[in-house]
C-alpha cells in the first residue's frame, strides 16, 4: 500500500477520488433535504387546503352531515371547542397525530351545537383552566395546536394560523403516514371548530427513497468512472515523465553525456523540465570536457619544468661542478607562478566570491606599473570600485606582462571613469591582436604563433584569468585596437566605494558582495603560453 502511495499517478487518483467524493456526498444531502423539505410542504399545502375548504363550508353554517368530507379518500376530522368530535371522514378507520384519537362523532354533537351559545362561557373558562394545567405535558406540535385555535376570529372567518403534525390513519383499510394540518374557524351557532385534515406522505418518502437509492448505486459508478478516467489521464501525462527518468538513469550509469533526455511533442511543463534537463546536461557535458582539457593541458605545462628542474637536480646530483643554479631558480619561480594560476584558476571556477573591499583602481595601477620600464600611467586621481584588491592587482599585472612582452617601445595605462563605470586601458605599441583571434586568446592554454617562439615562461594562463576575474567582478575584459596601433585591452568595472575607504579588510560588515558570475565556455584549441 505505501508502495503505491508512492507513486504520483496513484496519489493524484486518490486525491481527486476523494475531493469528488466529498463533493458528491455535499451535493447528494443537500439534495435530498431539499427534496424531503419541498415534497413535506406539498402535502402540507394540500392538507392545508382541503382543511380550508372544509372550513369555509362550516363558516357559512353547513351541517356537519352535509360536509364535503370524503373528498380524495383523506382523513378529515372537525372538532368543537370542547375537544369532541363532531364529524369526521366516514371511511377513516384510525387516526393518530391529530390530538383526537375518535373517528366516529359524538352523539350530543347536535346538541352541542344548539346549545354552544348559552352554556359556552362557562365550559370555556373550564377548558381554559384544563388547557392551562396541560400546557406542560404537551410538545411543541401541541404549543402550534393551541396558538392556531387561540386566535382571535370573529364570527364566519377562518384562522391564518396553522398546527402541523405527522401522524398515521387508517382510510378504508389503507394504514399510511399523513401529514395533518389543523385549521380553526370561528362559526355564529356552535362556536370554534378546528378542522384536521392529512395529506399522504408516502410520494414524498417514495420519492426520497428512490433517489437515495439512485444516490447509493450511481455515486460508486461515478465514483469508479472518475477515478479510471484520472488514472488514465495522469498515467498519459506522467509518461514523459517516466521516459525522462529512465534516460537519465541511463546517462548516470553509462556516464555519457552525450545523451539527450527525450522531449515530448506537448508545449506544457513537463516539455519544459525536459528542456531544462537537457540544457542541464548540455552544461555538465561542457563543464566537464572543460575539466578535462584543464587536466590534461595543466599536467602538460606542469611537465615541462618540472622535468628540466628534475634533470638539473639530478645532473647537479652526479657533478656538483655542473649545476645551472640560475636556471634552477628560474625553472622553480616559472613552476610557483604557474601552481599559483592553478590554483587560482581553481578557486574562480569554485565559484569563490571576491571581497567586498573598496579599491582605488588608480593607485593599483600606478603600484603595479611603478617599476616597469617603458610604462606611462595617466587618468583620474581615484577611480574607486569594490571587490577584491589582490585578484584586481593580478589582473593589471597580467594586462602589463602581456603589453610588455608585445610592445615595441612603451605601454600606455590610463584610468578613468564613463559614467557609473570604471575603465582601466592597457595600450602598446606592438602588432596588435588580429581580429579572428580577439576572444581565443582568452581561452586558457591559449597562445598565438607569434608568442610561441618569443614567449619565454608564459603558459597562455595569464588574460584567461583576467577576464575570469573580471567577470566575477561584474565587468568585462575586451580587446581591441590601440591608438598606437597595438593591442588595447580594456577593463570594465561598476564603481564603488569612494577611494578614502581603500585598504579596508575583507568581510568588513557592510561591504558588499559581487555574486558570482559564470565562466564562459571556452573551445579554442590549446597551445603553449600567452598572446
Amino acid at each position: 500500500m505505501s508502495r503505491l502511495l508512492g507513486s504520483v499517478r496513484a496519489r493524484a487518483t486518490l486525491g481527486a477520488t476523494l475531493v469528488v467524493a466529498v463533493a458528491l456526498c455535499a451535493a447528494g444531502a443537500a439534495v435530498l433535504l431539499s427534496l424531503r423539505a419541498n415534497l413535506l410542504g406539498e402535502a402540507g399545502v394540500r392538507a392545508e387546503r382541503t382543511a380550508r375548504e372544509v372550513a369555509a363550508e362550516l363558516a357559512v353554517g353547513t351541517a356537519y352531515d352535509r360536509l364535503s368530507l370524503d373528498a380524495d379518500d383523506r382523513p378529515v376530522q372537525v372538532v368543537d371547542e370542547d375537544g369532541r368530535l363532531v364529524a369526521a371522514s366516514e371511511d377513516l378507520e384510525a387516526v393518530e397525530g391529530t390530538g383526537v384519537a375518535e373517528v366516529r362523532p359524538h352523539r350530543s354533537a347536535g346538541a352541542g351545537a344548539r346549545d354552544g351559545a348559552s352554556g359556552g362561557r362557562d365550559d370555556r373558562d373550564e377548558r381554559d383552566e384544563r388547557d392551562d394545567r396541560d400546557d406542560d405535558d404537551d410538545d411543541d406540535d401541541d404549543d402550534d395546536d393551541r396558538a392556531a385555535a387561540r386566535q382571535p376570529l370573529a364570527p364566519g372567518e377562518i384562522g391564518t394560523r396553522t398546527g402541523v403534525r405527522d401522524g398515521r390513519a387508517t382510510v378504508d383499510g389503507d394504514t399510511e403516514d399523513y401529514r395533518f394540518v389543523a385549521v380553526p374557524v370561528e362559526t355564529g351557532d356552535r362556536g370554534r371548530l378546528t378542522v384536521h385534515a392529512g395529506a399522504p406522505l408516502a410520494a414524498a418518502r417514495g420519492a426520497v427513497r428512490t433517489a437515495l437509492t439512485v444516490m447509493l448505486i450511481g455515486f460508486p459508478l461515478l465514483l469508479a468512472v472518475v477515478a479510471a478516467v484520472t488514472w488514465l489521464v495522469t498515467r498519459r501525462a506522467l509518461r514523459p515523465v517516466e521516459g525522462i527518468r529512465r534516460e537519465m538513469a541511463a546517462i548516470t550509469a553509462s556516464a555519457d553525456l552525450t545523451r539527450r533526455v527525450p522531449v515530448p511533442v506537448t508545449r506544457d511543463e513537463v516539455a519544459r523540465l525536459a528542456l531544462t534537463t537537457n540544457e542541464t546536461l548540455a552544461a555538465l557535458e561542457t563543464s566537464v570536457e572543460r575539466q578535462r582539457r584543464f587536466v590534461a593541458d595543466a599536467s602538460h605545462e606542469l611537465r615541462s619544468p618540472i622535468a628540466s628542474l628534475r634533470t638539473q637536480l639530478e645532473v647537479a646530483a652526479a657533478h656538483p661542478a655542473l649545476l645551472d643554479l640560475d636556471a634552477a631558480v628560474e625553472d622553480t619561480v616559472r613552476l610557483q607562478r604557474l601552481a599559483a594560476d592553478l590554483l587560482l584558476l581553481a578557486r574562480l571556477d569554485a565559484g569563490e566570491r571576491p571581497a567586498g573591499v573598496a579599491v582605488d583602481l588608480a593607485a593599483l595601477a600606478r603600484e603595479e606599473a611603478r617599476g616597469r620600464t617603458g610604462v606611462t600611467v595617466r587618468g583620474e586621481e581615484a577611480v574607486p570600485v569594490s571587490g577584491s584588491r589582490g585578484q584586481l592587482g593580478r589582473v593589471l599585472a597580467n594586462l602589463l606582462d602581456n603589453a610588455a612582452r608585445h610592445a615595441r617601445t612603451a605601454v600606455e595605462v590610463s584610468v578613468r571613469r564613463e559614467g557609473g563605470t570604471a575603465v582601466v586601458a592597457v595600450a602598446d605599441d606592438g602588432a596588435g591582436v588580429p581580429e579572428a583571434d580577439r576572444e581565443r586568446i582568452f581561452a586558457r592554454f591559449v597562445r598565438l604563433d607569434e608568442a610561441r617562439g618569443r614567449d619565454e615562461g608564459g603558459a597562455g594562463l595569464g588574460l584567461a584569468i583576467a577576464r575570469d576575474v573580471a567577470l566575477r567582478h561584474g565587468g568585462t575584459l575586451t580587446v581591441g585596437d590601440g591608438p598606437a596601433g597595438g593591442a588595447l585591452f580594456e577593463l570594465r568595472l561598476p564603481l564603488g566605494q569612494p577611494a578614502g575607504v581603500r585598504g579596508v579588510r575583507a568581510g568588513r560588515a557592510g561591504a558588499p558582495r559581487w555574486a558570482s558570475a559564470p565562466c564562459p565556455a571556452r573551445s579554442a584549441p590549446r597551445g603553449p603560453a600567452g598572446r
